[in-house]
């Protein structure tokens, strides 16, 4: 090992559960029952005064719930606490202003999820080229997908170990996500080129150096049919429904398959883009990309009563498609990820990037002739090329120019990694 600075790094991996009916039924148990603690604290908090909202007494009240509801039993005393620790950190993240106040955790609105808090408890072994084993507190060894290499065995230490998990339940399954902390060395400077990013929708990724990222439908043509029929028939079973009448099995089933369909597709995006920020990130030393407020590009047109908007389904179909790229996650991406290579990202004001010519500098009115060419219109220039190629060299330009700052988050991946003195030095 190199004698440079070390740093600890944390990290999570998520890996999909192979769980008998029975173990699925357990997990479901377990989830529920934290789900329950949650509200079952919440309920604790409003009512209790403020002298009395400690630590110690929530910890005493819900050792006493789990005496006095059998269900509750089936949640190990670990993870019961990890709840207790969860709810705690919840309302201190609300008073120093980074998120809303907790609340009421309803059955089908929130994910189901167990804190495994030790990693000890996991006894994780490799059995095959393709399957790990795990333990999980009052279920059992369960098998999940060997994706990654993980510290286990030889190769844990002190330094280099799980420190717990998290089981996690959607439209697809249960899920394990691992808590992992390694040591490794401080990355070099990266020494690949610069490079301007532009996102899009047509093309969702396009470079300064005239390299795109493109990717198709996530669902093929069968599965989008039957999408489109589970809807219809979910719309349809919900238009009999009488008023007040509690949804029916069928219809829980519908919307069950639904979702599958909408995770499947999720998952592929989510598996593009890591496989593309991935590429980026090892390819080039500085990445630039522009600092989109999102939240105000996704507002709805609909406007008001007295001053109705206008061609609201137009920016409705906008919004979804802006929303589908998910443009906020592929700079969170580039961002941690340049950071662990050694290289850096920047971000650069966004207005008129797209408008403006890359070779002449100027911004003249109708060079943007399509959503594909740009034409400069600019008598003394008249430069053709690839519209969204010109943004981004507009964007890599803007860093050049010294228009550029780090995001808060690359900073905050930055200040959380600790460095450490090397073994040989201690």
């Amino acid at each position: 090992m190199s004698q440079g600075t070390l740093e600890k790094r944390q990290f999570g991996h998520r890996s999909r559960l192979a769980l008998s009916p029975a173990e699925v039924s357990k997990n479901d148990a377990q989830a529920h029952a934290a789900r329950t603690m949650w509200n079952l604290l919440h309920a604790w908090w409003q009512m209790m005064p403020k002298e009395k909202r400690t630590l110690a007494h929530a910890d005493a009240a819900i050792r006493q719930a789990r005496q006095d509801i059998d269900f509750l039993a089936v949640l190990p005393a670990q993870a019961a606490q990890t709840v207790l620790k969860t709810y705690f950190r919840a309302w201190k993240n609300c008073w120093e202003g980074r998120a809303n106040a907790p609340k009421f955790k309803g059955r089908f609105r929130s994910v189901m999820s167990v804190d495994i808090p030790q990693g000890r408890d996991l006894n994780i072994v490799r059995v095959h080229r393709r399957w790990g084993m795990a333990n999980i507190p009052r279920v059992g060894r369960v098998r999940f997908r060997w994706t990654k290499d993980l510290p286990v065995g030889k190769h844990a230490g002190p330094e280099n170990r799980i420190t717990g998990a998290r089981l996690v339940k959607d439209a697809l399954g249960w899920h394990i996500a691992f808590r992992v902390q390694t040591l490794g060395t401080k990355p070099e400077p990266h020494s690949g080129p610069e490079v301007g990013i532009d996102v899009g929708i047509n093309v969702p990724i396009a470079l300064s150096d005239g390299e795109t990222y493109e990717h198709g439908e996530w669902l093929t043509a069968k599965e989008q049919a039957r999408l489109l029929h589970l809807e219809q028939r979910a719309a349809q079973r919900k238009r009999h429904r009488k008023p007040g009448e509690r949804t029916s099995r069928r219809l829980h089933r519908t919307y069950d398959q639904i979702a599958e369909l909408r995770a499947k597709a999720k998952r592929r995006a989510f598996d593009w883009q890591h496989r593309t920020t991935t590429a980026i990130a090892r390819t080039y030393g500085t990445v630039v990309v522009e600092a989109l407020t999102l939240t105000s590009m996704v507002k709805s047109a609909r406007g008001t009563i007295k001053e109705p908007g206008k061609h609201v389904a137009q920016k409705a179909g906008l919004n979804r498609s802006i929303s589908g790229e998910a443009w906020g996650r592929t700079v969170s991406m580039l961002t941690y990820k340049t950071a662990l290579l050694g290289g850096t990202l920047h971000q650069v004001p966004a207005p008129g990037t797209s408008r403006r010519c890359s070779a002449c500098g100027i911004t003249t009115p109708g060079s943007r002739e399509s959503q594909a060419v740009f034409v400069c219109k600019n008598p003394d220039c008249g430069w053709t090329g690839n519209a969204d190629h010109n943004a981004a060299r507009n964007v890599l330009h803007l860093y050049r120019t010294g228009l550029a700052r780090v995001p808060a988050a690359g900073r905050a991946v930055v200040r959380r990694a600790k460095r450490v003195k090397p073994a040989a030095a201690r």
